[in-house]
């Protein structure tokens, strides 16, 4: 099984998901409902595994 992330993992994480977002966001020549979808999918990719690593530290 995979240690649990650190915090300063999840703080680097969750900023470089959100430069990512904000990059892409700024660039989009149009919001529209795909790219919003592709958004909120990467957003659950990338802090249910942040949130389970904080979780499972506190135990």
């Amino acid at each position: 099984m995979r240690k649990p992330l650190n915090n300063t993992q999840c703080v680097i994480l969750t900023l470089f998901w959100a430069a990512l977002c904000f990059i892409v966001l700024t660039s989009a020549s149009r919001i529209d409902g795909p790219l919003i979808i592709t958004i909120l999918i990467s957003g659950a990719l990338v802090f249910i595994p942040v949130i389970k690593s904080i979780k499972g530290g506190r135990k």
